[in-house]
């Protein structure tokens, strides 16, 4: 039912009727109109505001499902880290200890990746904290693999070589227990024979009549042979993997410079060359460049009470004879 409009006149006391014109009419729908559509906008945005498009709120989904995602996998990393980290020990404090390997130093197993930021890209992600962090423990993991990896193959070789390095290792004593008077002295702190002052002793010294022969403790090859100053005739023996034995105070060679011996065989005889007060054996065990206690080398003729017994008169403070 349209409606009819009325508008008071002063004069007449009346309500006269008004005809409104087409144009008026018109108007007065667009401003309905507009004032609808205005209201209806207002409130689309606020529904939008509270509630969000159905596009939001599956967008808002996929970004909970991914973080969900992304906190379960960095989890998942520090785990295999932890596992890493133990199979690391056991190769550093194991397999590598049983083949007298160097451990891998920490500075090769933990290095980062240096340069540029490579994971400026990952900055203006959502969650960038949580992805980066992510992504960081994912490429430490697979470099730590790689490194371990490696450290394996080189474990697998020295495997192989196991058996060559047995017999290249230092393992019996340099002179026979038949032709053995006694073990003057062992290694560490004792008295100069000579001098009458306390220095460091860096290896054994055997009591034997001169001549006696004096036997390579493993395979390898003469590096040396010569007189060195405090030493007298010496004899030095590379056997490789980080060994070499010394030969000291001999009257005589019994072999040649740069021949490869095996373990057993004659290479000198006793003397009393160089610094030395009476007829020995002075006998060094030196590990890649250190010298070491050669009582932990006579593993192979020494039955357990020898050894014993052995240990006992290594660890005594009695006369040097060098």
């Amino acid at each position: 039912m349209r409606k009819v409009y009325y508008v008071y006149n002063p004069q007449t006391q009346t309500y006269d009727r008004i005809y409104p014109t087409i144009r008026q009419r018109a108007m007065s729908y667009l401003r309905r109109l507009f004032i609808g559509m205005g209201l209806g906008a207002g409130c689309f945005i606020i529904l939008l505001l509270v509630f969000g498009s159905p596009s939001e709120k599956e967008l808002r989904k996929e970004n909970s499902r991914l973080q969900a995602q992304y906190n379960v996998l960095s989890r998942r990393l520090d785990e295999a880290m932890g596992v890493l980290q133990d199979i690391q020990q056991r190769d550093d404090n194991l397999y590598r200890v049983i083949f007298q390997a160097d451990p891998i130093p920490d500075a090769i197993r933990r290095a980062g990746y240096g340069g540029t930021n490579r994971y400026e890209h990952l900055m203006d992600l959502a969650d960038a904290e949580l992805v980066v962090n992510t992504t960081q423990k994912l490429d430490m993991l697979t470099k730590q693999l790689y490194i371990q990896s490696r450290s394996f193959d080189d474990v697998v070789e020295m495997c192989k070589k196991h058996d060559e390095m047995l017999r290249c290792i230092p393992a019996i004593q340099p002179i026979s227990n038949k032709d053995l008077k006694k073990t003057a002295s062992g290694y560490g702190t004792r008295i100069d024979p000579i001098y009458g002052t306390t220095r460091f002793h860096s290896g054994m010294d055997f009591s034997a009549n001169l001549g006696t022969d004096v036997y390579a403790t493993g395979d390898g090859t003469v590096v040396k042979m010569g007189w060195q100053t405090g030493y007298g005739n010496v004899i030095i023996i590379d056997h490789g993997f980080g060994y070499q034995t010394w030969y000291a105070h001999l009257k005589e060679f019994r072999t040649k410079l740069g021949k490869k011996v095996v373990r057993g065989e004659v290479i000198g005889g006793v003397g009393s060359t160089g610094k030395s007060t009476g007829p020995h054996l002075h006998y060094e065990v030196h590990v890649k460049g250190q010298v070491v206690n050669p009582v932990n080398y006579y593993f192979m003729d020494l039955s357990a009470e020898d050894y014993d017994r052995m240990i006992q008169i290594a660890e005594n403070h009695g006369k040097m004879l060098d």
